[in-house]
């Protein structure tokens, strides 16, 4: 994984992403001026043994592009990581910074891209440049479970994994393929959190399904 991780950060393979990122983390939003943006690809993050995955659709430009860190420094982090500590897994409910001293218990958290996409969408080549990444990370080992956290996550892990057809998207949809359990949630996006289209009983749903 620390192969892997170091090939991430140091993929060039899209010229937009890079520029994009490079941009923002130069430019920086107000509320962080006096932070040194990360604005690299950002690689994979917890538990080297992890037996458990969880698969997000990008960095945030002032999230995981400002911190390095999957899910930390934005409003998705807060709440996956909440609930990630209230199931046990996470070691603390806050994901602030990449040296906060949070831990991940028997979890590994991946992406569908490792570089933050303008308007938070990936091009499809930009997601077909990334993939190999995540097969790689999919082939690693005998996964007991995977959490994909919004449509385009459980569209890329399923194709990788070679279901056929592509099962539908739902909130808590349960696919088995080969030795794995996937479990469909919706993203923690502001999108999805602020409407109300995502709750954090059912945030806590799916893993507790994940961690079954």
């Amino acid at each position: 994984m620390e192969s892997l991780n170091d090939r991430i950060v140091a993929c060039r393979r899209c010229p937009r992403l890079r520029a994009w990122c490079e941009a923002v983390a130069r430019e920086k939003r107000a509320s962080f001026r006096d932070q040194t943006y990360w604005g690299l690809p950002v690689p994979n993050f917890g538990d080297p043994a992890a037996e458990r995955l969880i698969v997000g659709l990008a960095p945030a430009a002032h999230g995981a592009n400002r911190t390095g860190r999957m899910f930390t420094g934005d409003r998705s982090g807060d709440w996956l990581y909440r609930a990630l500590h209230r199931a046990g897994v996470a070691s603390q409910p806050e994901s602030r910074f990449a040296n906060d001293g949070l831990t991940l218990r028997g979890a590994l958290i991946t992406a569908v891209c490792h570089c933050a996409p303008p308007d938070n969408k990936p091009t499809n080549d930009e997601i077909a440049e990334c993939r190999p990444f995540l097969r790689e990370v999919l082939e690693s080992r005998e996964w007991r479970a995977i959490l994909c956290l919004g449509s385009v996550a459980w569209r890329e892990t399923l194709r990788l994994l070679g279901a056929k057809p592509l099962p539908p998207f739902s909130h808590l949809r349960v696919h088995r393929t080969g030795g794995a359990k996937v479990v469909a949630s919706y993203h923690p996006s502001q999108q999805n959190t602020f409407t109300g289209r995502l709750t954090e009983q059912a945030l806590d749903a799916a893993i507790a399904e994940w961690l079954v």
